[in-house]
């Protein structure tokens, strides 16, 4: 028998989601331009998923390949497009780059609100007694708490540490060039230099914590902001950093 030469396994990276709202050549080149120069370095060979779902353009009238140019001329790393409009799928062909659908719970969800809000729907009366097999039965269906990840160590540079459905807690410092993770919230019990993304999986209401924040970048369901403009809100200090009404706030602690 032939030994085994690879493998497939999951992973997390840190992927960007660059959402379009209009597209011209002039606008987008200067506006893409000039967030790139806030941290060239950061962003330098960075994977890109380019949201067509706002655009307002017609698809006819939109020439992604020139859009992917643009993109790699500024040292990004398009990788796919995410969209549910038909009409951009052979567009999104002639690029060479996957199309990734719409996250297909988000129409639940929608379904859901429509239905609760319905006037036919009435709250079922409340009952006064609960038998015990009622109550072992909940207590059965009830979801399992997941624990936090505990770090003792320093996370140095190049590293990545990731809480997959949990708070991520750190006792001691993030080095700059690391990467910190979760799908809930991060503690930083030392000082945060490198990269911090809490509710990487779209939690609005996690937060990040830190005892001395000096960091590169920190990021909230994909809300992210840069390290020259943490320096203008809170630095050196302890802070916390949490998402209101789609706009990062940095406060002391």
């Amino acid at each position: 028998m032939s030994e085994i030469c690879l493998q497939l396994k999951g992973s997390v990276i840190t992927t960007f989601i660059l959402e379009l709202y209009h597209y011209s050549t002039s606008e987008f080149t200067q506006q893409l331009k000039d967030k790139i120069n806030q941290a060239p370095a950061f962003f330098e060979q960075s994977p890109v998923v380019i949201s067509l779902e706002k655009l307002e353009n017609d698809p006819l009238e939109t020439d992604l390949t020139e859009l992917v140019s643009i993109c790699r001329q500024y040292k990004l790393q398009p990788m796919a497009f995410r969209c549910e409009d038909a009409r951009f799928i052979p567009l999104i062909a002639k690029t060479g780059l996957v199309h990734l659908p719409v996250n297909a719970s988000r129409a639940s969800i929608k379904e859901e609100v429509d239905l609760s809000g319905s006037a036919d729907i009435q709250t079922p009366p409340v009952q006064n007694s609960v038998s015990k097999n009622s109550v072992q039965a909940d207590q059965r269906d009830s979801p399992e708490l997941r624990k936090n990840k505990i770090i003792s160590r320093p996370v140095r540079s190049g590293q990545q540490v990731y809480a997959e459905g949990a708070d991520l807690i750190i006792l001691s410092q993030v080095s700059e060039g690391a990467e910190v993770l979760a799908d809930g919230n991060i503690h930083v019990y030392g000082t945060l230099r490198g990269r911090a993304l809490a509710g990487v999986k779209g939690d609005t209401s996690a937060r990040v914590f830190c005892k001395r924040l000096e960091a590169e970048l920190i990021s909230i369901a994909g809300h992210f902001m840069l390290s020259d403009s943490l320096r203008e809100k809170v630095w050196e200090q302890s802070a916390q950093v949490f998402l209101d009404q789609q706009t990062l706030q940095v406060e002391a602690l």
